[in-house]
């Protein structure tokens, strides 16, 4: 039975991954900083990843953007033109966070390569 470990948290204070447990408190041992372990897994639960465009812009679910630069799709002739517009985006995880789907098909793009419309 394989479990996921948990990640190490880092340290709020001075960053470092130096972590121990102690009773329902991690403390750091490099600068002695303590906080509740609670208060950790929460906010790792509400953390949410923030995607933004070519331009900073944050992006959302459903949300129109324009290609900024021509695409050439992996393992097929087609490219996807500088300045097409896509409608209803979805974000997903991953290094490719945006997916869409065009007149060619449905594609998994970087947010890098997208500005907002």
């Amino acid at each position: 039975m394989n479990q996921a470990m948990p990640a190490i948290p880092v340290c709020p204070q001075c960053t470092m991954e130096n972590i121990y447990p102690d009773a329902d408190h991690h403390v750091c041992a490099d600068c002695g900083h303590e906080w509740p372990m609670a208060a950790t897994t929460q906010a790792e639960d509400n953390a949410e990843a923030v995607v933004k465009d070519a331009n900073g812009k944050v992006l959302a679910n459903g949300d129109a953007v324009v290609l900024i630069k021509d695409l050439k799709v992996k393992g097929s002739s087609i490219t996807l033109k500088m300045g097409t517009r896509v409608k209803s985006i979805r974000l997903t995880g991953g290094d490719h966070e945006v997916d869409c789907k065009m007149d060619a098909g449905s594609f998994m793009l970087k947010a890098c390569f997208l500005k907002k419309a």
